[in-house]
């Protein structure tokens, strides 16, 4: 059940994408820009898309260009973030839960997502045999496990 989940999911995804289109920061509305503008004002880089009905933008920010992507409903509320960044950054609960549960493992892209008040994680997982994306919750508790 939970593979037929993941790839209901990933089929969605695959659809969103093909249906997403570019466009012009001069054809986003007012009402998204000042919100955009207001959450983010030291964006650079940025790429606005329509992916169904939210607004997409990804840019960077930072003297390390961290890679963000956030969507916009169309009356300007923000509904989700997503921020790349270093392993550094982890919270101590997802650090060790990432050295309990997966020893020896080298943790690669590092992604927090924050939809509806609450954070998540997304962090790849690797060793010699084997890759892992895991998502993780503030706390530390393993949400879902993949095999890549």
């Amino acid at each position: 059940m939970k593979k037929l989940i993941v790839t209901i999911s990933i089929l969605g995804l695959s659809l969103t994408n093909v249906s997403a289109q570019d466009i012009h920061q001069n054809e986003v509305p007012s009402v998204i820009l000042n919100s955009f503008q207001k959450s983010f004002p030291k964006a650079a880089d940025i790429d606005w898309e329509m992916k169904g009905n939210y607004y997409e933008v990804e840019f960077e920010t930072g003297f390390l260009r961290d890679d963000h992507k956030a969507f916009y409903s169309k009356d300007g509320k923000l509904v989700r973030h997503e921020e790349e960044f270093s392993k550094s950054k982890l919270p101590k609960t997802v650090l060790a839960s990432i050295k309990k549960s997966f020893p020896g493992y080298r943790t690669d892209d590092v992604k927090r997502i924050t939809e509806d008040r609450k954070i998540i994680y997304h962090v790849e997982l690797k060793n010699i045999s084997e890759k892992w994306k895991v998502v993780f919750d503030a706390q530390g508790k393993i949400l879902q496990k993949i095999a890549d």
